[in-house]
Parts: C-alpha cells; structure tokens; sequence
C-alpha cells in the first residue's frame, strides 16, 4: 500500500469514481423524464416510481451476488461482465413498450451496473491503508457528485428535444466507454483466489463473518439508514417540484444539480476536518445537526411556510450532510476487513439499497399529493440512524473497555 498521493493513485481514484457514479447516472438522467414516460406508457407517475424501486432491488440483490464473485475472480473480470450487462439492459429499457417492461429491465440494469458500485469500495481498502479510506471516498464523492449536477440537467434536454427513450441509449453509450477505461486502465488490486468457495454455504459464511463485526454493523446499519433519506427525496422530489411547484423538466434537473453541489462541497470540507479530528466524531456530530434540520424541515413543511426557494435550501442543507456520513461510515464500516472486502463492501452496499429501495416505496405507498410523505420518511429515517450509531458506537466503547 502507498498512503502518499501519486499521479498513479490519482488516476485510479478517477475510474473509481466513474464506477461509482453509474449508479446515480442511472438514477438521476431519466428523473425529468417521470410525467413523459406516464403519459408515454399510458400508467401514472407512481407507477413509473416504480422503476426506480426496482433498481434499487436489483442493486441490492446483485451487490450480494458480485461481491463473492470480487473475492474469488479479482476486481476486473466481474466489473466486465457486469458492465455489460447493464449496457445491455440500458438498450433493453430504450426498447420498453410498457411500465412492467421498463420496471423488468430496470432491475437487469442495476444487476449488471452493482458490480460498479461494489468494486470502487473493495478497491480503495485493497490500495489505501485505512487511516485514508475516509479521505479517499470524499475525493471518490467529489468525481461521484458532478453526475448528479449534470445528469437531471443533461436528462431534461434529452427529454425535451428527443423524448425519454433515448436517455438509457445515452447510459448504454456512456457505460460502454468506462468499460474500455476499466479495460484499459484499471489495474488488477487483487488477484483471483482459487480457494476462496462460491459455494453457498460458504458464501453465507463470509457474509456471517462480517455480520458479526460490531464495527460494521454499527457504521453500515447507521450511515446507510440515514442515507435512506436521499432515496426517499429521488422518489418524491419529481413530484414535489415539477407537479407541486410547476418547475419545468429543465429547472428540476437544476435543482437537482444545486441541492447536489451542496453535497459535493460537504465532502471536500469532510477532506479538511478529516486532518484534525477522527470519523467517529464527525459522524456523530453531522448526524445530529442533520436531525435538527430535519425537524425544522418537516415542521416548516406541515406548516407550509416553505415556498420554492426556502424549500431548496432547508433540503440542500439537510441532504448536503450526506457529504460527511457516507465516507466517514464507509471508512469505518470496512476498515476491519481485507480478504473479505469484497463481501463486505458488497453486504454494505445491500444494505444501503435494501432501505433505499423501502425508502422510495414508502414514498409511492404514502403518496397523497402533497410534500409530507416524502418529508416525513426523510426524517424518520435520519431519526433511526441516528439512534443506531448512539447505541452503536456506546457498545463499542463497552467492548473497548473489555478488551
């Protein structure tokens, strides 16, 4: 391992992150496109909503399944054939005729695309000591954070000038060049292990083992049950500000992309505070000021004093806190592994998408044409969080004092 920074790191931390972002670019693109595709497929928004619960599914069930096959092939064969899969399925989703065909192969696109996304996190504990982790997934999340700036944006234009058809066809051919990149320029970080078994019983096994970690389950279960609140916002904010508010196609795809440079900029101060104080202790402290913006969000919104403008910002500042807790409680929840990195990686990442995916359905499930569910689910499940790394991280000092 090297911790000192190097054009070489450079560039590696570059493919991570366009990995990384397949998953928001999969998102985010076709989300000014929701009232098109309804009225394209003759369904409702809700039920194009659906979609996007499906591709949270699918995430979820294939990071299970890639992050075995990472720990046995090594980091590049895997990344191949998920990669293409998801380009696959991208032209698959281009061809949908109907919502229950969009719905089936939006959920192929996210088994092949998971792979994108469990890799970067098995890689930078393969490459960095973990003092750095944390330092690394900020940087990864300054790479990661433009996609959401110009994807909606970038999806609007799509979608007024050509339709929505065309926005996977964009995914397909922008997957594809970072596949030729991972070919060409992602180095191998680990080495195929003929003896690690992908046999069930032993890949139930790997994942039992970190499981166990009360590190990870404190860091994993407590970042990611927070972060359920991002989800829930992707679900409802189409509503929220093209139907609610009347934004165009375009201004939603810029309030995306405002509310998303707020997150970048998190991050990047994260890389400084990082310098001075511990993850622990940002984690906790970011977590509580995001309950008490939570609470004054979702009172504001009851109230509906809020209009366009102070909506906006109450909801930037409250999900710009994302910037810190996903690289502090991904340091954390991973420094404890290296030969079961991949799985770990892979079980975080599941579980991120498992309380992703019954975030925004909650959203659909409660949806009553107004701002409420959407808010209200937001909170709840920053509130859960926040109990979960409190009862967490006093267990752990418990354990410590044992030791």
């Amino acid at each position: 391992m090297n911790p000192q920074p190097t054009p070489k790191n450079g560039l590696l931390i570059l493919i991570l992150g366009l990995l990384t972002a397949i998953g928001p670019l999969s998102i985010d693109m076709y989300l000014p496109g929701f009232s098109v595709i309804a009225a394209d497929l003759n369904t409702s928004i809700e039920m194009v909503g659906y979609s996007l619960s499906s591709f949270f599914v699918g995430i979820c069930v294939g990071q299970l399944l890639s992050g075995p096959l990472l720990d046995r092939f090594g980091r590049k064969k895997p990344l191949y054939a998920g990669l293409v899969i998801y380009i696959l399925a991208s032209v698959g989703c281009g061809l949908s005729d109907s919502v229950e065909m969009l719905i089936g192969f939006r959920f192929l696109q996210a088994l092949g695309g998971c792979v994108g996304m469990v890799a970067p996190s098995a890689v930078v504990r393969d490459s960095f000591p973990v003092e750095q982790s944390a330092r690394v997934f900020s940087m990864l999340i300054l790479i990661l954070g433009v996609s959401p700036i110009l994807a909606p944006t970038l999806g609007g234009f799509i979608v007024t000038g050509w339709g929505w058809k065309p926005v996977f066809f964009v995914l397909a051919g922008i997957t594809l060049l970072i596949l030729i990149t991972v070919i060409v320029a992602l180095p191998e970080t680990k080495q195929p292990d003929p003896n690690y078994s992908l046999h069930p019983k032993a890949i139930l096994g790997n994942f039992f083992e970190v499981i166990k970690n009360r590190q990870f389950m404190t860091y994993a279960m407590a970042g990611n049950t927070v972060s359920a609140g991002l989800f829930a916002y992707l679900a409802g904010s189409p509503f929220v500000f093209m139907e609610m508010h009347g934004v165009s196609q375009q201004a939603y795809g810029w309030i995306f992309g405002l509310i998303a440079a707020g997150l970048i900029t998190a991050s990047q101060i994260n890389n400084l505070i990082l310098k001075k104080h511990k993850s622990e202790r940002i984690l906790r402290t970011v977590i509580t000021v995001q309950v008490i913006l939570g609470i004054i969000m979702w009172t504001g919104s009851w109230l509906q004093i809020f209009n366009l403008y102070s909506l906006i910002i109450i909801m930037m500042l409250f999900l710009s806190c994302q910037g810190f807790i996903f690289p502090n409680a991904a340091a954390m929840a991973m420094a404890p592994f290296t030969r079961h990195a991949g799985s770990a990686a892979a079980l975080m990442g599941a579980i991120q998408m498992a309380l992703g995916a019954f975030a925004s359905a909650l959203v659909g499930i409660f949806f009553n044409e107004t701002i409420m569910p959407m808010v209200s689910i937001m909170v709840v499940f920053c509130l859960s969080g926040f109990t979960l790394l409190v009862i967490g991280q006093n267990n752990l000092k418990k354990q410590d004092a044992l030791a």
